[in-house]
């Protein structure tokens, strides 16, 4: 049962939840698109910069700011890089119980440091412990290159991206593009349609893997031009392997981790709206508890730093007072192993100063063996917050008493390790953080014009194609005399011609369009015109998706998110709109 609950006005949002949806008419073979932006609105009244202010206006512990939805800012229009995106009705009337990951969830790394400390300590194992040339000491990592949503060919040593029905769109051997005919040839002749998953391909699916897969596309590079450097038996699905390797090496000798303990400042983004966000949701009633695969330790020094500002070595040192705005907290936690409530793990509560575990009964405290006075029972009012390590989702469920899997709400960055298991296994509600979205909304938007460009250039294609084959079906079977039939060629001849021509310029305006999100991979959610298989992911797995998770901050949490109408080909030239 919800607590008390405040009154709260609804924040109205100018877009449909799905936002910026393009609306195409028809009509005597042309067509225009129709757009809908908060942006412009926001421009022509000053809100934009009313929005920015308020979300400047945080609070670290103590700190009584106010939340941004009930404050003189709130209810107004937001900022479509700001938005929550609806795949699935949400109702939070519902949600009794709101969970988080860590890492690149609360925690947003900064790229240009973090990924970058990660490829070198990656590079140095690959040298040191795995005997690779000194050459790639000298190496760079380019932390812009490459995008989540990528699927890496093992044993090929492509990289490739796909649309929603897994046609392989763009393809790269190491750095060197492949031709149309060659992504044909390697990917597009099968009797079978390959499934593109483990164990011959690596899913590029969290902002962590960027590196490796940077790396390993510099591998296949080094390998193809300088094979004496590269034992022969060392092939691209090896190398892979010894990435993969070596980045668990990093991360088991603390190589990373310990220099983000150092200066947390320099490779994550500070973010002062986290505990208002938090506080808001304690406030509407509702409990509050992170699930994150990092250990306590570490775990410990960014949620200091995210929400008090404090750092290890600092002047203002760690504490335990961030646990206040959580009623359970899971280190440690496997995901996604740990949504299966058949696992066998146990769990065991975390010993706060010392780091060390202690042995629970299903999170119920156990007397330990020579102390007669057993821990203060788990349900006591007086308890703070309780720390674990390992478990599953079963424990979770009796420690903050749900009933219902519908009842959470998971917010985390990892498709496959966040948001498919506890979605499909679980059936928890789920939001995905695309930090990466709130880029690629501004450039739709900016964009606007030259995407309706390309769907008038497409339909003029299509216009031309069909006159094509409506003379030369007639040309073929229908009787016709001789000067008609001539007539007809040239006709065909020029039209041929003119459709050349169209397909060249709709071609070079789609490259244009590509590079503008991305030089090498274009737009995050498409491929072309069909969404991509990150896009395809997102819409499957994900109830809710939005850029950063402190944009809850901008909606009541009482707000019933609702999707916008799915419109199936058909209907899309034929509903009035």
């Amino acid at each position: 049962m919800l607590l008390n609950k405040r009154h709260f006005f609804l924040c109205v949002s100018l877009f449909s939840s799905c936002a910026q949806r393009q609306l195409l008419n028809s009509s005597a073979g042309t067509s225009h698109i129709c757009f809908k932006s908060s942006m412009e609105e926001q421009r022509a009244s000053g809100l934009t910069d009313s929005v920015v202010q308020f979300q400047n206006v945080g609070s670290r512990d103590g700190c009584e700011a106010p939340h941004k939805w009930s404050s003189n800012g709130g209810g107004k229009k937001i900022d479509v890089r700001n938005q929550i995106f609806c795949n699935r009705s949400l109702n939070m009337k519902n949600i009794i119980a709101v969970g988080f990951d860590m890492d690149y969830t609360l925690a947003q790394y900064k790229s240009e440091t973090f990924e970058s400390l990660a490829y070198e300590g990656t590079v140095r194992k690959l040298v040191y412990d795995l005997g690779y040339p000194r050459e790639l000491l000298e190496w760079t990592f380019d932390w812009n290159y490459m995008v989540r949503g990528l699927v890496l060919d093992k044993k090929k040593g492509n990289i490739l991206k796909m649309d929603r029905h897994k046609y392989v769109k763009v393809a790269y051997h190491g750095f060197k593009e492949l031709s149309k005919q060659e992504k044909v040839d390697v990917y597009g002749t099968s009797l079978v349609r390959d499934s593109f998953d483990e164990p011959d391909y690596a899913l590029i699916d969290t902002l962590f893997s960027l590196a490796e897969a940077y790396l390993f596309a510099q591998l296949v590079d080094f390998k193809d031009n300088n094979p004496d450097k590269i034992p022969k038996d060392v092939d691209y699905a090896r190398m892979y392997k010894d990435v993969r390797s070596a980045v668990d090496m990093c991360h088991r000798d603390g190589t990373l981790k310990q220099m983000v303990a150092k200066d947390p400042n320099k490779y994550i983004n500070e973010d002062a709206t986290i505990v208002p966000l938090i506080k808001m949701i304690r406030d509407s009633g509702r409990s509050t508890f992170l699930v994150t695969n990092s250990l306590w330790d570490y775990t410990n020094i960014v949620m200091n730093f995210l929400c008090g500002g404090r750092t290890v070595h600092g002047p203002d040192t760690c504490n335990f007072d961030w646990l206040q705005y959580f009623d359970v907290v899971i280190t440690g936690s496997a995901k996604p192993g740990f949504f299966h409530e058949e696992s066998r793990a146990n769990l065991f509560e975390v010993e706060l100063k010392s780091g060390m575990l202690i042995n629970t009964d299903n999170g119920t405290p156990m007397a330990q063996i020579g102390d007669p006075s057993p821990k203060i029972p788990l349900k006591s009012k007086d308890k703070a917050c309780q720390v674990f390590q390992g478990g599953n989702v079963g424990h979770l469920h009796n420690l903050l008493s749900i009933e219902s899997s519908s009842q959470v709400l998971y917010v985390g960055d990892h498709i496959y390790g966040d948001i498919l298991r506890s979605k499909k296994v679980l059936g928890w509600r789920t939001m995905l953080v695309v930090p990466e979205l709130e880029k690629e909304v501004e450039l739709l938007w900016e964009l606007r014009d030259a995407r309706k460009e390309l769907i008038l250039m497409r339909n003029e294609r299509d216009s031309v194609e069909d006159k094509i084959h409506h003379l030369s079906w007639s040309l073929k079977f229908e009787d016709i005399n001789e000067k008609d039939k001539q007539e007809m060629l040239s006709t065909v001849k020029d039209l041929v011609c003119k459709r050349d021509e169209v397909r060249l310029n709709l071609q070079d305006a789609q490259r244009e369009s590509h590079k503008n999100f991305h030089n090498v991979w274009g737009q995050l959610m498409k491929t072309g015109f069909q969404s991509s298989r990150f896009a395809h992911q997102v819409e499957r797995f994900a109830c809710l998706y939005t850029s950063q998770v402190s944009n809850l901050r901008l909606y009541s949490p009482e707000k019933y998110y609702k999707p916008s109408e799915d419109f199936m080909s058909h209907e899309f030239h034929l509903l009035p709109l």
